[in-house]
């Protein structure tokens, strides 16, 4: 069973910099997809990056293009997200999930792709 633990999330000042881990137990991890998703308060969840761990490969949501990094360490079964140039609008709950990528024609940021989810870490932006 594939099992995610989210940790990095806190308080950090617009233009400020974190970077958020997703550990796994391991399960498959090169023939999953793992995602960054998060979700403000009234608002729908939503994608921010995810990444390919078979063939490395990352996607980005426009709103994180540019200033977030999604990277995979494959020894240590770790999904990174590394959030530059933070803005209050970046405040929420941000999860990680994982998908296999047998189960999906392309790997994408959409949360209904992915059935495996993390317990969120909390980001707030302000000053």
């Amino acid at each position: 069973e594939v099992q995610l633990v989210e940790s990095g999330g806190g308080l950090v000042q617009p233009g400020g910099s974190l970077r958020l881990s997703c550990v796994t137990n391991g399960f498959y991890f090169d023939d999953y997809a793992i995602g960054w998703f998060r979700q403000a308060p009234g608002k729908e969840r939503e994608g921010v990056a995810c990444i390919n761990n078979n063939e490395n490969a990352a996607t980005y949501a426009d709103s994180a293009k540019g200033r977030f990094t999604i990277s995979s360490d494959s020894a240590k079964y770790t999904v990174y997200l590394e959030m530059n140039s933070l803005k209050p609008e970046d405040t929420a709950v941000y999860y990680c999930a994982a998908v296999s990528i047998f189960d999906v024609l392309k790997v994408t940021t959409s949360p209904e792709s992915y059935n495996y989810w993390g317990q969120g870490t909390q980001v707030t932006v302000s000053s």
